[in-house]
């Protein structure tokens, strides 16, 4: 089952590489009683990923934390090892979390996990944005090509603030 709008985020745990070294978040810290932007890519360095929707949520952090958003928070089938690197190499370290989803198992419990084997990939996420507010969904962007970002971008998510 795929989620949708009005539907609580399942409880799942990542741990974060931030300039002190590894820290282990949950959903609960992340969203309960905050307003947050969360996306997805299906990959960190992957082109789409980080040449047009990572940026675009990099370059629009004012803007949307503007809008009475608390934090943003980008997920991806990756280890944690490989998103502190794309943090690091985008600069956005610091400035939003990037959330490794290495076995998928969050990505599935909501029901936006892809096959992607006939492109190298494996099992990745779709291509998402959400807006959750305390943990529930209140806005949700599904690409239907994980090849662009257009429904799941920055610009979408600032006109549905």
């Amino acid at each position: 089952m795929t989620i949708a709008i009005g539907d609580t985020l399942p409880s799942a745990t990542f741990k974060e590489k931030t300039a002190d070294g590894p820290v282990e978040t949950t959903t609960e810290a992340l969203f309960k009683g905050k307003r947050v932007v969360l996306f997805a890519v299906p990959g960190a360095f992957t082109p789409t990923c980080s040449l047009n929707h990572l940026p675009g949520y990099l370059e629009n952090r004012d803007t949307i934390l503007n809008k009475g958003v608390d934090d943003i928070a980008v997920i991806a089938v990756n280890d944690w090892h490989v998103m502190g690197a794309w943090a690091q190499s985008s600069g956005g370290m610091g400035k939003i979390h990037f959330l490794p989803d290495w076995d998928a198992s969050f990505t599935k419990a909501i029901g936006l996990d892809a096959d992607l084997s006939g492109g190298g990939l494996g099992v990745r996420s779709k291509r998402y944005s959400m807006l959750v507010e305390d943990g529930v969904v209140k806005s949700l962007n599904v690409e239907d090509n994980p090849g662009q970002a257009t429904v799941s971008s920055a610009a979408t998510m600032i006109e549905q603030l």
